[in-house]
């Protein structure tokens, strides 16, 4: 298998030069636009790069040829670090003016005339981009708290404090973190600003409960143990196949894993089919399965692989005889096996749905996280809420329908820097 980028000033040059390359059985796997950088981007012209995979065995035309044929993980991008633009919430002058932080070494409390010169939503992200600085300083000002009587400067600050508090109660709201939460969260700063703490400490204080509520996210691990079985459940249309082939790139190219692909989905040939084409550029065997036993088999073909993931069918959470039949699938894995079940929500869908989807499917099998299609919206609260209701650990993120991109480990700092109003 041979992939390979291919750029023009059009989708369909750049296409054109990847089949003229490859040959017409040449299957493309991503189309992205390349926007031109620098000072003298003005001068420049937008490009478009397509990503194209071949099988080796259809030859190409001879006089196309290449004397070395890279290996697939030097000619496909796999970065897992590759940052995504999580746009903010806040908007001008819908809420309260906050003062700039104090020094380190000064409590000094700016004035609220000037403070209302500058936007909250540049105070607050001013705040959280120094957050660093914020949590060291955060200890030795309660210290510094503890030993000093309440002056009037500091009855200021408290006043200031509510006001801030405030403010952050309805940022998260408007990120549609549910009520319940956020009492719990602003009762706990309450509690910092009771103690005599500045702005700067209470927004440290909410940031790390935020920080501890999310919890560290859990991705597959290998034990050792051959092979560990990988289910991706969810509703229709979250990304579960899309999302299949993210991770399984991931472990086949960047970890040099041997994975294989089965897919209980046959109510969507569509979804068949493009598993199929991922297995064949991954070279990867893949099985069609309808019931446990098949499953098993299937499984027993490839037991020294290190990898099998389990594609399944999108169903409705109220339709239960389908839920019945994929409990019985999970359920009737062969229990030498090792398994890890993945449930795939999109983060559009809305909160009661979600949390039926989050019941319905507790029911099947204990899950881990994964959220889609970040990208399509501009609140993230409800992930939050699915975590603290659910109680199920978060794992991956995806951002688009690129493969193997648009896809990293939950990045819990990010998102609790968008709910608190930045980005």
């Amino acid at each position: 298998m041979t992939i390979n980028k291919y750029q023009g000033k059009t989708k369909e040059e750049a296409v054109e030069k990847a089949k003229q390359e490859l040959g017409a059985g040449a299957v493309v796997l991503n189309v992205k636009e390349i926007k031109p950088k620098g000072m003298f981007k003005m001068f420049k012209n937008t490009l478009y790069e397509v990503t194209a995979a071949v099988e080796e065995k259809e030859a190409f035309p001879a006089q196309t040829l290449r004397s070395e044929t890279k290996p697939v993980h030097d000619t496909i991008s796999l970065a897992a670090d590759e940052k995504i633009t999580i746009p903010g919430v806040a908007r001008e002058n819908t809420r309260p003016a906050v003062a700039p932080a104090p020094a380190p070494a000064e409590q000094e409390v700016v004035p609220m005339k000037e403070a209302k010169r500058e936007s909250t939503n540049e105070g607050l992200e001013k705040r959280l981009e120094n957050l660093s600085n914020i949590l060291e300083k955060q200890f030795s000002v309660e210290e510094m708290r503890k030993s000093h009587p309440v002056e009037p400067q500091e009855k200021e600050n408290r006043t200031e404090g509510f006001q801030f508090i405030k403010m952050l109660y309805r940022t998260l709201l408007e990120n549609d973190v549910n009520e319940k939460y956020v009492n719990q969260i602003m009762d706990e700063a309450e509690k910092v600003l009771h103690n005599g703490s500045s702005v700067d400490s209470i927004l440290s204080n909410v940031y790390q409960k935020l920080i501890l509520k999310f919890d560290q996210p859990q991705t597959i691990e290998l034990t050792g143990k051959k092979p560990k079985v990988i289910f991706f459940i969810g509703p229709t249309g979250v990304g579960k196949t899309t999302t299949l082939a993210k991770i399984a790139s991931r472990y086949k190219v960047d970890k040099e894993k041997k994975v294989a692909f089965l897919t209980a989905d046959t109510y969507r040939i569509a979804a068949t089919e493009q598993l199929r084409i991922y297995a064949n550029i991954l070279d990867a065997p893949m099985s069609i399965i309808y019931t446990p036993e098949e499953m098993n088999d299937a499984i027993a073909r490839v037991s020294e692989y290190d990898l099998v993931f389990v594609d399944t069918a999108g169903f409705s959470h109220r339709n239960e005889a389908q839920c019945q039949d994929m409990k019985k699938l999970i359920d009737g894995l062969d229990e030498a096996y090792e398994k890890e079940v993945y449930l795939v929500l999109s983060a559009t869908t809305k909160y009661k749905d979600l949390l039926e989807i989050a019941d319905t499917y507790k029911e099947i099998a204990n899950y881990k996280l994964i959220f889609t299609k970040l990208d399509e919206t501009i609140t993230y609260g409800n992930i939050l809420n699915i975590k603290l209701y659910s109680g199920a650990k978060l794992s991956y993120m995806t951002s688009g329908q690129n493969v193997p991109d648009d896809i990293e480990v939950f990045d819990t700092q990010k998102i609790v820097k968008q709910l608190l109003g930045g980005r």
